[in-house]
């Protein structure tokens, strides 16, 4: 097997009342600028990916999330140029505060199945269907 570096990283489907799930438009000047994604973000080394989130949705949408609320849902496997995406996907349902775009261009409240017509990164693609039986 190659020694490809795995990448690995955590994100959260925030589920509201209505059963909508939360994407973040990245923005201009990152790689796949535009592309609307999960919120999450790097496992920095020592973290759990549990921790990695809560550090991330608090850096990147100012909401608090308890480890507690946050069920594994699911997880994509996809090459990422010189390295390989790990991609673990939360689902959350319960968090304090008020989502709001820190780092991102936009959000966007959406039912899944509402997903497939987004333009999202190819690691987010396999989890929407995944996504859409879980809600």
């Amino acid at each position: 097997m190659g020694g490809a570096e795995l990448f690995h990283v955590a994100a959260a489907a925030l589920i509201d009342a209505d059963g909508r799930v939360l994407v973040q438009q990245r923005p201009p000047g990152k790689p796949m600028a535009g592309l609307w994604e999960f919120p999450g973000g790097k496992i920095e080394p020592g973290e759990t990916p549990e921790g990695a989130l809560i550090r991330e949705l608090a850096e990147e949408l100012g909401i608090g999330v308890e480890a507690a609320c946050l069920a594994p849902a699911a997880f994509a496997s996809e090459p990422l140029g010189e390295k390989h995406l790990l991609l673990l996907l939360y689902v959350c349902r319960k968090w304090s505060g008020t989502a709001e775009p820190r780092h991102a261009a936009a959000l966007k409240w959406v039912r899944p199945v509402e997903l497939h017509r987004l333009e999202m990164p190819p690691a987010d693609k396999p989890l929407i269907g995944l996504l859409d039986a879980l809600v």
